[in-house]
């Protein structure tokens, strides 16, 4: 067994893992580890755009960074680090022209500036698009710029383990699915940007591969995870489908309407209606449904008619075409239905804004890491632009970190690393091989998705969130005696179990960190707890991973210019 040596090794083939790598490689060799080729990452579900205050618009002239900042603290619902929301919003506007320059096909205003839309939850229209597949095309202008600077890509490669010598990162066993055989790394740092978690609820806009096992993989190593009971949920994804239907869709001017066909978000959110936080949209649809005004008990009809169909194909094509595919419906002629679903994971790998953990060269960035810029509900059109400002961050960061550990520039890894990275590919080895119990990985993943949904889904109480736990624990046990298929070539039945032990762990602390967190607060809503609780949770949840069990601590939040005050939209 001989590891191959990059000095960084970046895991993950999304926007946030391809800035990292794009950056690192002005200073030092680097490649990245991606368990899907890069442009089907899902980093191409971004539908609605990113977020910077260019004021290309009449209506957001005056904008500048620090209403942003106001804006996305606001809508964090004062959880966010504002040390790390100045720099995103600080960077923001660099960052979008950079993906300009390198040729992403922004939609234009009639003078030819990059235009800019509403987005829930923000005081001007700062959210610039490319119709409505904005992730799309800054994710293949991205891929294009790792093509230009001879980044090498393993694709198809799933990371099962980390290997850490003395708290310090030294490289990743990963199982190559086109072989089946598993294959050793080495590095002087390492950058996780792996994605989400949203796979463990059943009703999610997330791809696949959206497991949480970078999470994990940080988790078990010795990382904390931070803020991981904040799960946000979309308002408007396709009905039984889930699929996400973009924000863009009510910042173009789109109405939600209930059974009576009242524009029902006045009763909730008076002064923005249908572009307050996604929060408050997605929890006033679920109470609309539940008090009797929902469409067939089970959803409500968002309504673009009256935009026309000149618009609808202009700036909402990818919508039309969902509708059509999905579920042949012409949204031109008639209202869609849709109902809330996991989003985003709003908590994540506990990191510094230069994605720096508590072990030495392991970084984290995108949507696996916890900075904090989105704290307990994170603004459309924020996410994009995370993976571009930390992205560049964090690149630089770990490969600095990296050529200082090179030193002579010489490719050398010592013999005690050796045997560190030897050791754990024999462990990782016995992970492979096949297991004869009676229980079937997608069995389990079902049943967990359903369990998450119901016990800590949008609306969450103390008698649920023990539901929650317990049931857990119970998924756990039966995944003890679980069977998987013999064969590791694209052996999709081994995938998902690994994939299900990283569901199931990070299920546990979502659930005990909600079940602790006695207060309402951004996506986090305690309808026995219905008030956000300053005094005594204005604080980071910081999870640990310990041979007995979660560990549970909290943290201070970053506060500097804006103070707590009530949030009203």
């Amino acid at each position: 067994m001989q590891p191959v040596f990059h000095p960084v090794l970046v895991i993950g083939g999304g926007l946030a893992g391809l800035r990292a790598a794009i950056e690192a490689k002005k200073y030092c060799d680097v490649a990245v580890l991606s368990m899907v080729y890069p442009v089907r990452s899902h980093s191409c579900a971004a539908q609605g755009g990113v977020n910077a205050p260019l004021g290309n618009v009449p209506e957001g002239r005056d904008d500048t960074w620090e209403k942003h900042a106001y804006d996305t603290v606001k809508g964090s619902d004062f959880l966010a680090d504002q040390d790390a929301v100045e720099i995103l919003t600080k960077e923001a506007s660099e960052r979008v022209y950079e993906m300009e320059h390198w040729g992403t096909p922004f939609s234009r205003t009639p003078e030819g500036r990059i235009a800019q839309r509403p987005f829930g939850g923000a005081g001007f229209p700062r959210t610039c698009y490319a119709e409505d597949t904005t992730g799309h095309a800054l994710l293949h202008t991205m891929n294009e710029q790792s093509v230009k600077n001879n980044i090498r890509v393993y694709p198809e490669r799933f990371v099962l383990s980390l290997v850490v010598r003395n708290r310090r990162a030294v490289g990743a066993i990963a199982w190559n699915m086109q072989t089946g055989k598993l294959e050793a790394y080495a590095a002087h740092s390492i950058v996780l940007a792996t994605g989400g978690a949203g796979r463990i609820y059943s009703k999610t806009t997330n791809s696949l591969i959206m497991s949480g096992s970078g999470m994990f993989l940080a988790f078990r190593a010795g990382v904390a995870l931070k803020d991981m009971e904040f799960m946000q949920f979309h308002p408007t994804t396709l009905y039984r489908t889930n699929i996400l239907l973009t924000e863009g869709s009510r910042g173009e001017g789109g109405y939600l309407i209930n059974s009576r066909g009242e524009r029902f978000m006045e009763r909730y959110a008076p002064s923005m209606m249908e572009l307050a936080p996604r929060d408050i949209v997605a929890r006033s649809i679920i109470t609309e449904i539940k008090e009797g005004r929902g469409i067939n008990n089970g959803y409500v009809y968002l309504d673009l008619r009256h935009l026309g169909e000149k618009m609808i194909d202009e700036r909402l094509p990818g919508v039309r075409e969902l509708c059509l595919n999905f579920i042949g419906l012409d949204p031109v002629k008639e209202p869609i239905p849709v109902q809330p679903a996991q989003h985003y994971t709003m908590g994540g790998i506990d990191c510094n804004v230069n994605g720096e953990t508590e072990i030495a060269g392991l970084y984290a960035v995108g949507e696996c890491s916890c900075v904090s810029v989105h704290g307990a509900n994170r603004l459309g059109g924020n996410s994009l632009l995370e993976t571009l400002v930390f992205g560049k961050c964090v690149g630089e960061s770990a490969s600095d970190f990296a050529v200082r550990e090179q030193g002579s520039g010489e490719n050398k890894i010592d013999r005690v690393i050796l045997d560190a990275i030897e050791q754990e590919y024999k462990k990782t080895n016995e992970k492979m091989k096949g297991r004869e119990g009676a229980e079937k990985p997608a069995s389990i993943r079902r049943d967990l998705g359903q369990l998450m949904v119901k016990k800590a889904g949008i609306f969450r109480q103390e008698d649920l969130l023990r539901e929650a736990i317990d049931g857990v624990s119970e998924l756990s046990l039966r995944f003890k005696n679980v069977h998987v298929s013999s064969g590791t070539v694209y052996n999709l039945d081994l995938l998902h179990a690994f994939e299900l032990e990283a569901m199931l762990s990070l299920a546990e602390v979502i659930a005990k960190g909600a079940f602790l967190r006695k207060e309402s607060r951004g996506s986090h809503y305690r309808t026995d707890y219905p008030e956000r609780d300053d005094a005594n949770f204005l604080k980071h949840t910081i999870a640990r991973y310990t041979p007995d069990g979660i560990k549970i601590e909290y943290r201070d939040v970053m506060i500097s210019k804006f103070k707590p005050e009530k949030r009203v939209y």
